[in-house]
């Protein structure tokens, strides 16, 4: 199926805009923290004239929807709302953990937890595994808790990404027993677009009302972003 779709993601202090056409990924990418909001928008239109498109010529656009800093993934979900309504585009919104426990580099079946550190001394973390077709399916469903209660016994992690392993490496390992950590992963807009064109495929996307965040907890503390 030939689709073109903009991806936004902004949830962690990495900023990034991808564009996938039929196959093809053409990603900006920055470490920049606090600097989302001025980077986004000359990102976008940077991949975009890299592909040679326009956003009239989009099918979608999707974005790193959280849970992540609370500043990041409001910018994300604003801009992809406002290029939505703009140019009458649906939208996929993607999780941060899906984005990244798809970046992870393991067997079908396997599986992989990603965490984000999420303040307060707690984590956003989830359970994904790959299937034989190497799609993303999740296992464990969002959650943000401390990492001294999660528990995934008796079957072991094959790869944790993300920064609460960073944070959190001693507890969660042995917790897990991963057998491979990235501590320094984060989401990008490549992982974004590659996951929102198989919604896409799907047919899983929203209108542009219902691209909404995902915070996870009702009391927000922002990380760097």
């Amino acid at each position: 199926m030939s689709v073109k779709l903009l991806a936004i993601e902004t949830a962690s202090e990495a900023c990034s805009a991808a564009v996938w056409v039929d196959g093809g990924i053409i990603e900006q990418y920055q470490l920049a923290p606090r600097r989302h909001n001025e980077l986004i928008l000359p990102m976008c239109e940077q991949a975009l004239s890299q592909a040679q498109l326009s956003l009239r010529a989009l099918d979608a656009i999707a974005f790193g929807c959280g849970p992540g800093a609370f500043t990041g993934v409001r910018i994300a979900a604003s801009v992809a709302q406002g290029i939505a309504l703009a140019h009458d585009l649906p939208v996929a919104p993607v999780s941060t953990l899906a984005n990244l426990a798809f970046q992870a580099e393991v067997r079908p079946e396997q599986l992989i937890l990603p965490a984000i550190d999420a303040r307060m001394n707690e984590i956003y973390w989830a359970i994904y595994k790959k299937n034989s077709a190497l799609q993303l399916e999740q296992v464990a469903a969002e959650k943000v808790q401390s990492p001294h209660t999660v528990i995934t016994q008796p079957a072991a992690i094959a790869c944790g990404l993300g920064s609460g392993w960073q944070t959190y490496e001693k507890v969660l390992a042995a917790a897990t027993h991963a057998s491979t950590i990235n501590k320094t992963a984060l989401p990008r807009a490549a992982a974004t677009a590659q996951l929102a064109q198989q919604k896409y495929c799907r047919q899983e996307l929203v209108e542009a009302h219902q691209a909404l965040p995902v915070y996870l907890r009702n009391q927000v503390v922002d990380k760097k972003s």
